[in-house]
């Protein structure tokens, strides 16, 4: 465990049920006793929602991957100063609604050959990786579907259209084989409550 605590995140393409299953595994542990943190990136401080404001609102070209790589490392430090690192030096399970992962993706690969520039930026700044990662694996177009179904303000990667989903899938699968050690792949294409019952017992062992 991290720092004394348990740091799990969550990750997967756009629509691919996220926020539904932390939402369900944070009742669930809370049910069994555990003191759960639950957060989100890019945010979760009031510095980072900023940040989070700039990046995920607006036109598709409105900041350059390069930027991107800049402004969502400077969020995920005050993040990490101001919530998870004392959450998790508390002896809370931190679960994180997206984490560096998806900076690897979307910045580092999907959107350019930057993941040695977001790797450098990551060792250099933040330091951290999760104790589990829970990748929920969705068909792409099914994803971006549910996406842009939520009709929010915040759908400026969604706006990047298909091919960038695609790029996603086939990428955070490249990356649970990088880092097996920490990953669990979950199918997302079936109904809530059996993805969460997977969830649970992926995060069983470590809990």
């Amino acid at each position: 465990m991290t720092a004394g605590g348990l740091f799990i995140s969550f990750e997967g393409i756009d629509g691919s049920g996220k926020s539904t299953q932390v939402a369900l595994l944070t009742d669930h542990l809370r049910s069994k006793g555990r003191d759960v943190v639950l957060t989100r990136e890019p945010g979760g401080s009031p510095g980072a929602e900023e940040i989070r404001a700039l990046v995920l609102q607006g036109d598709p070209d409105r900041w350059s991957a390069e930027t991107e790589i800049l402004l969502f490392t400077a969020a995920r430090r005050d993040h990490l100063e101001r919530v998870i690192w004392p959450a998790l030096d508390a002896g809370k399970v931190v679960i994180c609604d997206r984490f560096a992962d998806s900076t690897r993706m979307y910045q580092g690969m999907s959107r350019g050959d930057l993941r040695a520039t977001v790797d450098r930026l990551h060792s250099l700044m933040i330091g951290i990786e999760p104790d589990l990662t829970i990748l929920i694996d969705m068909d792409p177009a099914q994803g971006l579907s549910r996406a842009k179904g939520r009709q929010g303000s915040e759908e400026r990667f969604e706006d990047f259209g298909a091919d960038l989903q695609e790029k996603m899938r086939s990428g955070f699968l490249g990356l649970a084989q990088e880092f097996a050690a920490r990953f669990r792949v979950i199918d997302g294409n079936r109904a809530i409550a059996d993805v969460a019952t997977d969830i649970r017992d992926a995060v069983a062992p470590t809990v």
